[in-house]
This record gives structure tokens, sequence and C-alpha cells, in this order.
């Protein structure tokens, strides 16, 4: 891990940190521990956000971490067909392949740094699965399901796809080159991403190299969420320790810090990092499921299409 990286950083363009004696750095709110549990047909998630209080993550509603995690042949697990409703959901593989289908006719494979982003809007029916040469042959799966709210006016747009290639996500480094930033969608400090979102938001992974920091410019309108993917380390100037399976919260500021400890442990080169941050779209939130509305009306109406076929049927042939 990870898949899209590059021999050396300092090739890349760099991120200018800000200077301490004008940034407003944002300081750490607190830090939850991801609680683990199954899903789909019984692959192993962490629920990134579980734990921290929703007022902190809008626009974000959940983000599932996928693996680690090291199949035997025969292994290898996806979800069934099931439906979606107002919202985005957004599929960045590390390590690993997945299928992705729907019942409007999109979907795609995503592996080692894809990333596909799914505008569920109206509604639709989708799948993700593992190639059967996957599940014959076992091997590493690691990913994460980040789902991104939209505001009500945009809850009912036709359903689409993004399909964001590894080579195609911008590449950053620090001023030192300590620190590897891929910048999925969004923007850091001029240097844009290559998805489209409805909602404002900034998506990055970060590798941290072990005793390095990096320091970015933040919009000081939008939220800061950071998650450890692997590795372990500090948040903010206080240096407050997170690690593998751990989500910090951020509070008001221009920028976010990020350090990674001197050691890392002996499956981890660095310290693995995804930063979030978005525009609140401060509306009511009604989730039940698969459908993220704004009432408890809109959801027993998303249930009766669903139930009506009105979001779709299973193309023929597909199981």
């Amino acid at each position: 891990m990870p898949a899209v990286t590059v021999d050396n950083p300092l090739t890349l363009p760099r991120v200018t940190t800000p200077d301490p004696a004008v940034a407003n750095a944002r300081p750490v709110l607190t830090v939850a521990t991801a609680p683990e549990g199954y899903e789909g047909e019984g692959f192993p998630v962490r629920r990134a956000f579980a734990k921290i209080n929703t007022k902190f993550l809008d626009p974000f509603i959940m983000m599932d971490q996928m693996g680690e995690v090291d199949y035997a042949a025969g292994e290898p697990k996806g979800t069934p067909w099931h439906p979606h409703r107002g919202f985005e959901t957004v599929t960045y593989i590390i390590d690993g392949t997945f299928i992705h289908q729907d019942s409007h006719g999109g979907g795609g494979t995503i592996t080692d740094g894809d990333t596909q982003w799914m505008t569920a809007g109206s509604g639709l029916l989708h799948i993700e699965t593992p190639p059967e040469s996957l599940v014959l042959s076992g091997g590493l799966f690691h990913g994460l399901q980040l789902w991104v709210n939209l505001p009500a006016s945009d809850k009912m747009i036709a359903p689409k796809y993004q399909d964001i290639r590894g080579g195609s996500v911008k590449l950053l480094s620090t001023e030192d080159g300590g620190a590897l930033i891929r910048v999925i969608a969004g923007e850091i400090d001029g240097h844009q991403g290559p998805g489209t979102t409805h909602t404002p938001i900034t998506m990055a992974h970060v590798s941290v190299n072990p005793g390095a920091q990096v320091t970015l410019p933040w919009r000081a309108d939008f939220n800061a969420l950071a998650y450890g993917l692997a590795g372990n380390g500090s948040a903010g100037t206080e240096r407050r320790p997170f690690h593998r399976g751990q989500a910090v919260v951020f509070g008001d500021g221009d920028s976010i810090t990020i350090r990674a400890d001197e050691k890392q442990d002996s499956r981890d080169n660095n310290f693995e990092v995804v930063l979030l941050g978005g525009l609140p779209i401060r509306e009511p939130v009604a989730w039940y499921g698969p459908f993220v509305m704004n009432s408890h009306r809109e959801l027993q109406q998303a249930m009766e299409d669903f139930q009506a076929g009105r979001l779709g049927t299973v193309p023929a042939g597909a199981e």
C-alpha cells in the first residue's frame, strides 16, 4: 500500500507550508476508535465515523474502511443487489479489485488506486463484487467507501458515475519530500483533484514518512476530518496521538497538521491517512439503510418506490 506512488516525491509539485505565524492551526477536538463489523456478504469493515457526533460530519454521512484483509482462495466477498437514493458513494480501492454494476447500465472495475464516484440521486439498484479471478486465487483487499450527502435540491437528480483512474489523481509533495499527497477530489493549495462533486468537498490520501510532518492549508468554511488507514502518528500542532482505525475531528482554523511517529510497526512503511473536508449542507438528515433524505416521509417514499420497482430492476442475466 498504496498503489499510486512515485519513487521520488521531490519531482512532484510542492504544497506550500502555511506560515505558522499567520496560519490559524485547527485544534484537535476528539479522536475516536472505529468499531469493527461486517458488511454485505460478510467482508470485514471498520465504521470510521460511528463514534463521532454527526454535527461534525456534515456533509459526510459515513465511511467504511473495507479490510485490510488477505483473503484465502474462495473467501473474497461483496454485496448483493441493493438500492440507493439521495447521496453519493465514493469507493476508493487501495489494494485489490472490485466490480460495480447498477440497474442503469453503469459500473466498471476499480483496482489499485482507482475511485468510483457514484451519484445515486433519484435512485438505482447497485452491486459490488470481487472478480472471479480474485475469488479463485484469494489475495489482498483494502479500500474505503465514503457516503457524501446531497442537498435537497440535488437529491432527485439523475444517477451517474465518475471513474477516477489512479493515474489521474493529483500527486503532490511537501516541501521536504516527507509526505506524498494524493488529491482525489477538491483542492489543496490551488491543486485540483479529478473528482467532480455536487457538494464542495476535499478528499486526499496522504502518506507521511516516519518522523515527517505535513501542514496543509484548509478552507476555513470546511469541516476537517482525518482517518488512519495504517501506521501511527499524531494530529494538530498539539500532537494528539492517533493510529490505524482511528478518526480525528479538527476544530476551526485554516490549516491542519499530521505527523508520523519516528517508529512504525513492521507491516507499515508510512503513516497512511485520509483527509476529508466539506462545506456543511445544514439541512435535516433522515437516514435509513441505503436511503439518505431530508424527512421520514421522503424515506417512506423511497422504500415504496424501491418495492414497486421504480428504482430499477436487476439486469437480465445478472445475479
